[in-house]
């Protein structure tokens, strides 16, 4: 038995940390955060939600600086302030936003924004039981060992769930007639509207794709699309 307790303590570690961030996650979207105003932002997305036969969708901004869109695991939508001051200088147009809004209701629509809190609080809880049951064998490297086997596991099934955000995405803006062009020139333009100096790490450490790659998967959807006689 005392052998399966580190398992044991993860699990319970990891069903509290997952109420423990829920509840946090929420408090404070809610206490920095208002809903969307913009006339010409919301007309856009009143075709998407028409698209989706849905009466309206909300949207909210997010009150930080760095340029981000999420979607909250109870499934409201943000872009972040930084985000939409760069649109209301123009770098980014309505049609790109609509994109970021597009992809964020990829990954409610797909499940995503639930599994990864419930990912997070696993991968946090797979972390202590590794970094216990390492750190009898490998003192000291141990927790190195389980901290980079999470990190790496963690950046692959986001990196999946942005794959199919963007294709949720895109068939959506194919939908709603606004198209993948926007989509596919905002990923053109995001490394520059979001690197920060000196912020290098490997491609498979990132949590999303290269911005190229995903351009690519997008390009190659839509070869899909019209070579197939269903949607011709």
């Amino acid at each position: 038995m005392l052998k399966f307790t580190p398992i044991l303590l993860a699990l319970l570690y990891a069903f509290a940390l997952y109420h423990f961030s829920a509840w946090r996650t929420r408090r404070e979207l809610d206490a920095n955060s208002t809903e969307l105003a913009d006339p010409r932002l919301r007309a856009i997305t009143n075709r998407l939600a028409q698209a989706l036969d849905l009466p309206r969708i909300r949207v909210h901004v997010y009150e930080i600086d760095p340029v981000n869109g999420l979607a909250a695991p109870d499934g409201r939508i943000f872009i972040t302030r930084g985000f939409f001051e760069k649109y209301r200088q123009g770098e980014v147009t309505g049609e790109e936003m609509a994109s970021v809004i597009a992809h964020e209701l990829g990954h409610v629509a797909l499940g995503h924004t639930r599994r990864r809190m419930i990912d997070f609080s696993g991968q946090n809880a797979l972390r202590t039981a590794l970094a216990m049951m390492l750190g009898r064998f490998l003192p000291g490297i141990g927790p190195m060992l389980a901290n980079l086997a999470t990190t790496l596991l963690a950046a692959r099934l986001s990196r999946r769930d942005e794959y199919e955000a963007d294709a949720y995405a895109a068939a959506l803006l194919t939908k709603a007639g606004i198209g993948t062009a926007p989509q596919k020139s905002l990923f053109r333009k995001l490394e520059s509207l979001t690197r920060s100096p000196g912020a290098v790490m490997p491609a498979w450490l990132l949590s999303h794709p290269k911005c190229e790659e995903r351009v690519r998967a997008i390009e190659k959807l839509e070869r899909e699309w019209r070579a197939s006689p269903r949607l011709n």
